[in-house]
């Protein structure tokens, strides 16, 4: 069979991955400044030592043009950002950057902190603002029952607490 037609990725160079902004409103916790802050700074290093180490006239490599591509994303994230400081807020109504524990239908109790896009991570608890769970936790307070549509089933999950960092 001839080779003429088929389309051999290994001759192909990877393309770097161009990360996208949501295009919501970029609230962040003063953490997540700080975050974004220090990844701009970790790329820029990089991006730095990738051009001192390219030879004059050679063709930036994948890792370079990723770093680029990372860098412009966390610099516009830098410059969306809504910096949303409610550290020590003394309300008991979950907003922005509030952590919110709550009991689920068994017995379970867990923490959830509503922070920036950057700044999420589900494993660790922490809700993109605009995800649905923190959807339905924004405005609930001590007390209230909050359901969450997961899925094929609604979850109802009781407010135990909502703090906010000092």
């Amino acid at each position: 069979m001839s080779q003429a037609f088929i389309k051999n990725d290994a001759d192909t160079p990877e393309e770097p991955v161009r990360r996208q902004p949501s295009g919501r409103p970029n609230y962040v916790t003063p953490a997540g400044l700080a975050m974004l802050q220090a990844k701009a700074s970790e790329l820029s290093t990089l991006r730095a030592s990738l051009l001192k180490a390219k030879k004059p006239g050679e063709p930036a490599g994948l890792p370079l043009r990723q770093a680029e591509l990372d860098l412009s994303y966390y610099e516009g994230q830098i410059g969306r950002a809504i910096l949303v400081d409610n550290r020590g807020l003394a309300d008991s109504e979950a907003r922005f950057g509030a952590s919110v524990r709550v009991r689920e239908a068994g017995g379970a109790e867990k923490d959830y902190t509503i922070v920036g896009e950057d700044e999420a991570d589900p494993a660790a608890g922490k809700l993109n603002w605009s995800a649905p769970l923190a959807a339905a936790l924004i405005g609930a307070k001590p007390g209230s029952v909050v359901n969450w549509n997961r899925k094929n089933e609604t979850v109802r999950l009781e407010v135990l607490q909502v703090t906010y960092p000092k």
